[in-house]
């Protein structure tokens, strides 16, 4: 079993256990189910950076990465820095997450908030909306297209934005459906957590250009993003780089300067 595999079998008990406890009705009347998103998508089609940065303590390749900043300071930080989104990690078990994370990172900036998680389960996009979330993340390596097209639909009909996450050609063949908005490209492969950017470079002429293209993982310079944006890509998602710094915030906001160079 790869870690991959791991992650999603306890996924799978943890979203029955949840689903015990609170049900979705409960999750319709939360005072965030009303709230009116705000689009990752637009925002990364305007941008000249385009970074989508993320609060991240830690990762099963990475382990420990920063347990000392609190999501407010980063949250509040980041959006100070001119990110385009954030990205906040909610898995508990192997990324040191919570939905606690995303609902302080809600209070704490008007940016668009990317829930980044193993969602498995229709639940997990009602709760993402629920606790303040205008994107989810789908990952095509753990669910079918089926899945895909009702999870990207149910997200849409709350207004949630999609960022479809693949890995190679065939993840992207059965992804390309009008109810996603952004496809992104992962340079790790998350079976053997090994990076590569000619993943994103491959995949980029495949991607229909109706979909903002988002390159994830494995981003840590300015070069690389430069490198990137010939390809067409208008957004990266930058997590480690930042997160293992004493002040994401600040790195961001030099990281930017220099990539607007």
């Amino acid at each position: 079993m790869n870690i991959l595999d791991k992650i999603v079998a306890d996924k799978r008990i943890e979203v029955d256990l949840r689903k015990s406890l609170i049900p979705i009705k409960q999750l319709e009347h939360s005072v965030l189910f009303e709230r009116e998103t705000v689009s990752l998508a637009n925002k990364l089609r305007l941008s000249q950076s385009g970074i989508i940065a993320e609060h991240k303590r830690r990762s099963p390749s990475k382990s420990i990465i920063n347990q000392n900043l609190n999501v407010f300071d980063v949250a509040e930080g980041y959006e100070a820095a001119g990110v385009c989104g954030i990205s906040v990690l909610t898995d508990g078990k192997y990324f040191g997450g919570s939905l606690d994370d995303l609902l302080t990172a809600r209070a704490s900036c008007n940016l668009p908030l990317l829930r980044k998680e193993f969602i498995i389960n229709p639940y997990q996009i009602a709760e993402a909306k629920a606790y303040g979330a205008d994107v989810i993340l789908l990952i095509a390596s753990i669910l079918t297209k089926n899945e895909l097209k009702l999870f990207s639909e149910l997200a849409k009909s709350l207004h949630l934005e999609v960022l479809l996450e693949v890995h190679n050609e065939e993840e992207l063949h059965k992804s390309i459906m009008p109810s996603v908005d952004m496809l992104g490209v992962n340079n790790r492969n998350l079976k053997t957590f090994e990076v590569s950017l000619e993943i994103s470079k491959k995949l980029s002429q495949l991607i229909p250009n109706d979909f903002v293209k988002v390159s994830e993982s494995g981003i840590s310079t300015v070069e690389s993003i430069k490198e990137l944006q010939a390809f067409g890509y208008q957004g990266f998602l930058i997590g480690e780089n930042f997160m293992k710094t004493d002040n994401a915030g600040e790195s961001a906001k030099q990281f930017i300067k220099a990539l607007e160079k």
